[in-house]
């Protein structure tokens, strides 16, 4: 049993279409998602975190809808879509009732994930919903979607999930068991990696195309998801979901080819905030926040004596000592208004002054790289 599947505190396990729905008839294969639904059940008894990010919508309208077989026009798959999210997610929430989990259901699209204001509010749900012992399940939300639809990113969408719930393992349940130096299906001589460090140029000329009719990403879509997996310090494992309980067969040592990220989730994201952000506004603190900084603690607004620039929330800032040296960097909790209010307050009084109930914290230590 490898360590990095051991290790995993916090999984996300992601499931195509062709995995759900049956190629021919479309309809839900429910045994199958009994035989996975088992699976997470036991992980979450053991301990662990686990999300789903889930395709199946069209794929299940349509056959509801009595679309003709072949390329859906773009409003008839969003029209499949809608129609199909609500069969979907009572599956959902029958399949793992019956396992004694309460589930709830995330909508987004890949640019729910780039837009730093819908990244935020949706990394806090489901940072939430994991803290009350809730299973998320993240659907594409193709109903509005576009490109997405078109091109299928699921895979994509399913790494940058991973990424924004510091998640320590990513599994791409696919119709393939992991990535073949050729495709297996036309190249005798084709096979398959165990192990990946790097995406290389050869790694990337290796992905083949092995997508379906209800499935339209590829092996090229499932690089691209360990590249975005990996830069956030995530490990990435590509294995059949073909078989019945494919996580407990995973954890027996079934085929696959696992990316191996350099960095924990904590680690990647500190790198990004220290050196991929430009900081738009400054937190001017006192020597009281300053040792307690050193200490390890997060940045409360008693220990803020003013701000400067002009940031939202999620925005990365400077934070500098009263004297002008710089301390640390970080991403604020407060927009540069709301901070202005809260700076040398009590964090009890937040949501008496501003109206809600924020974060206890100016910036998070897990959202703050101190300066050497």
């Amino acid at each position: 049993m490898r360590s990095e599947w051991t290790n995993a505190r916090r999984i996300v396990v992601k499931i195509g279409s062709a995995l759900l729905a049956d190629r021919q008839t479309g309809a839900l294969k429910e045994a199958w998602l009994a035989s996975l639904a088992s699976d997470i059940a036991d992980l979450i008894k053991s301990g662990r975190q686990v999300i789903i990010v889930s395709s199946g919508a069209i794929a299940l309208g349509r056959r509801t809808l009595q679309l003709t077989p072949g390329v859906l026009r773009l409003e008839e798959s969003q029209a499949a879509a809608a129609v199909g999210q609500i069969g979907l997610a009572h599956a959902y929430q029958d399949i793992f009732r019956a396992r004694g989990l309460n589930v709830a259901q995330i909508l987004l699209t890949l640019s729910d994930t780039e837009e730093r204001r819908r990244y935020l509010n949706a990394r806090n749900t489901m940072a939430t919903l994991l803290k009350l012992n809730i299973l998320p399940v993240v659907n594409e939300n193709d109903t509005v979607a576009t490109t997405e639809i078109r091109y299928g990113d699921n895979d994509r969408l399913a790494a940058r999930v991973a990424s924004m719930a510091s998640a320590d393992l990513l599994v791409l349940l696919s119709d393939v068991d992991g990535l073949y130096t050729a495709p297996p299906e036309s190249a005798a001589e084709a096979r398959r990696l165990d192990e990946i460090r790097e995406i290389t140029p050869e790694i990337e000329a290796m992905a083949g195309d092995a997508g379906t009719e209800l499935s339209r990403g590829g092996m090229v879509t499932k690089i691209e998801a360990a590249k975005i997996a990996l830069g956030a310090g995530t490990h990435m494992v590509i294995t059949s979901g073909k078989v019945e309980h494919p996580l407990a067969r995973l954890a027996n040592g079934a085929p696959a080819t696992w990316f191996i990220a350099d960095a924990d989730p904590i680690a990647a994201r500190k790198r990004w905030i220290a050196g991929s952000l430009k900081p738009k506004g400054t937190l001017v603190i006192d020597a009281g926040a300053v040792r307690a900084l050193h200490g390890g603690k997060s940045l409360l607004p008693a220990g803020v004596v003013a701000v400067e620039g002009n940031f939202e929330r999620g925005d990365a800032v400077l934070v500098r000592e009263d004297g002008g040296e710089e301390v640390a960097r970080g991403l604020s909790a407060y927009s540069h208004g709301d901070a202005e209010r809260i700076i040398g307050q009590r964090s009890d009084r937040i949501a008496e002054i501003l109206g809600y109930s924020g974060r206890a914290e100016m910036v998070h230590r897990d959202d703050m790289v101190l300066k050497r």
